[in-house]
């Protein structure tokens, strides 16, 4: 246990989230995640939904937001074969002003005052991030538009990763560049859970890794 980085041990609180939960979220916003307002409700609320097959990785998410949570992520059939594992936050406040933030437009866009860190990156890569090889990195920004897909590429220069956008059939997506690729290792290796570094190329059985929250 003496490995475990336990930032939420030591982060300022931002309202009631921890910085580090803060910055899972937005990372979960800038991939597979979703914020929602019920009808009538005045707070929105995180859903966190992969495949089954993530189970460590959804388990890790909830292992950090669990006090801010009802209860455990539980498995449900989704479409076809697929069978989701899913969670949702409790409806907050401090959720609701990123609701504001990612979703002004009435879809989730990208907002222009996000500050990306480290964690924020590693959880964006491990939702969306392609397998790694040695020229190419992709994150799937499909989902965005032109202009929100700047934004990403502004963002992730800030950390000193340049990044092209790449043509995916009729959508577009971002292309980390191969200079880049080992900015990206350094920044978010110490933070990928072991049953998502096959993105990064590792063998998550012969390579020990040490990341927020989960023993190495």
């Amino acid at each position: 246990m003496d490995s475990i980085v336990q930032l939420s041990a030591v982060d300022n609180t931002v309202g009631s989230l921890t910085q580090l939960q803060r910055s899972i979220i937005i990372g979960s916003l800038l991939g597979d995640g979703y914020l929602r307002i019920v009808p009538h409700r005045k707070n929105a609320f995180l859903e966190i939904n992969h495949s089954y097959s993530q189970k460590e990785y959804v388990d890790w998410k909830f292992e950090m937001l669990k006090s801010i949570c009802k209860s455990g992520p539980k498995m449900r059939n989704g479409n076809g074969m697929r069978v989701a594992y899913r969670f949702t936050t409790r409806q907050m406040p401090e959720i609701t002003a990123l609701f504001r933030m990612f979703y002004a437009s009435g879809k989730k866009q990208i907002p222009t005052n996000v500050l990306l860190d480290p964690i924020m990156l590693a959880v964006w890569f491990m939702d969306d991030g392609s397998k790694c090889s040695v020229e190419n990195v992709y994150l799937n920004t499909q989902q965005f538009s032109l202009e929100d897909q700047e934004k990403c590429r502004a963002m992730l220069l800030q950390l000193g990763i340049e990044t092209t956008l790449n043509r995916d059939k009729e959508y577009l997506r971002v292309r980390i560049r191969t200079s880049s690729i080992p900015i990206l290792h350094n920044i978010i290796s110490s933070h990928i859970v072991p049953s998502m570094t096959y993105k990064l190329g590792y063998n998550p059985v012969e390579t020990q890794r040490i990341f927020v929250g989960i023993p190495a």
